[in-house]
């Protein structure tokens, strides 16, 4: 089993109510792949509450091998999720590890 980990972290200069509405569709966005894509076995997104805190969103994730990953990371209904996400991206942090 392998576990996939995401931080992601917006733009500052995005007013903060565009800011939230964006988080929302994209947590949704995010969570709708789940039963669309074959190889994702579960997904969890959480929107930071801690203002101190650097990352605004988290996703975790889990796929059966590293292929399944890679399935998933070509996958069209995640790059149409990860499009949205890159329109407001800042920077992004990663972890992918054996269960």
């Amino acid at each position: 089993m392998i576990k996939h980990i995401v931080l992601f972290k917006f733009r500052e200069n995005l007013p903060a109510d565009e800011k939230r509405s964006k988080l929302e569709n994209i947590k949704a966005d995010l969570e709708a792949l789940t039963g669309k894509v074959e190889t994702l076995r579960k997904m969890e997104v959480g929107l930071n509450i801690n203002p101190e805190e650097e990352y605004d969103l988290s996703l975790v994730s889990e796929f059966d091998n590293m292929q399944g990953l890679k399935d998933y990371a070509t996958h069209p209904e995640h790059l149409k999720a990860g499009a949205v996400i890159r329109e407001i991206l800042e920077k992004r942090a990663c972890v992918d590890y054996e269960l």
